[in-house]
């Protein structure tokens, strides 16, 4: 896992440093396992929100070539996806939860499903490749962590795996500060740059600092490499947009093989 030095091994060591902090500032933030967790995932983090392609995607600069190829893959994803948040959903611990869970997921099979169909035909996308492209290892990469986190973890896992994944796209589409020109950018900005989105990702780290703070030592750690994972893997995944087909049959980045 790569960490800075500076950042606490637990995140009972963090929440000191942050209360500690805190009590000669008035305004001082309460600890949050999601800041403990983003913190530690850096320099991946950063990596991910600032990366080449987010860069030329907010600019419009982008090949189209390249948006296509992420655009596939990350369609291919997103029924993983979906059923992660299906699982999350079922997991919940409220029926407060669970609806916002459901509001959620009518938007990514509705919405956002019907902008990726719309946007393939912009960018004249074959049915084959919508339908049954060949992934990527990092695709497949991706799409095996979530499905473990929901199927061998509980919802504190999946949480773990979701908040990475909805967040660093919270982040980097409000870095812009001007939208391209080309519509289905657009659009991909705007879907994760919006008032709706910020406060479904605002809740959802909630949820996961509620669910970490509670959490023994040793599935903190567990919760923090699932983050981890996920962030190293986007940053991946944004990477793999760049490549020629046949760099993608390259192996995805190797994780620590710990839960």
């Amino acid at each position: 896992m790569s960490t800075h030095d500076s950042v606490a091994d637990t995140f009972d060591e963090y929440a000191a440093t942050v209360a500690s902090e805190a009590s000669d500032d008035a305004d001082g933030d309460e600890p949050r396992f999601t800041e403990w967790c983003r913190a530690r995932s850096e320099p991946d983090w950063t990596a991910a929100t600032e990366h080449r392609f987010t860069e030329e995607l907010h600019a419009g600069t982008i090949d189209d070539a390249v948006f296509c190829r992420y655009l596939v893959q990350d369609y291919a994803f997103l029924e993983t996806l979906v059923g992660t948040f299906g699982h999350a959903l079922g997991d919940a611990p409220s029926m407060a939860a669970k609806s916002r869970l459901a509001d959620f997921l009518g938007t990514l099979t509705d919405d956002e499903d019907d902008y990726f169909e719309r946007s393939f035909d912009a960018l004249e996308v074959s049915a084959a490749e919508r339908t049954d492209p060949t992934l990527t290892p990092v695709t497949r990469a991706l799409q095996d962590l979530l499905e473990r986190a929901a199927r061998e973890g509980g919802y504190a896992e999946t949480l773990a795996v979701l908040v990475p994944a909805e967040w660093i796209y919270r982040s980097w589409a409000g870095m812009g500060t001007e939208l391209p020109a080309r519509d289905y950018l657009t659009e991909w900005v705007t879907i994760h740059d919006n008032p709706a989105f910020d406060e479904f990702v605002a809740w959802l780290r909630t949820e996961l600092d509620r669910e970490g703070a509670a959490a023994s030592n040793r599935r903190q750690q567990r919760l923090a490499r699932l983050f981890d994972r996920t962030v190293e893997l986007e940053v991946a995944f944004f990477d793999t947009a760049f490549d020629t087909p046949d760099k993608t049959a390259d192996a995805a980045p190797d994780g620590d093989g710990q839960w």
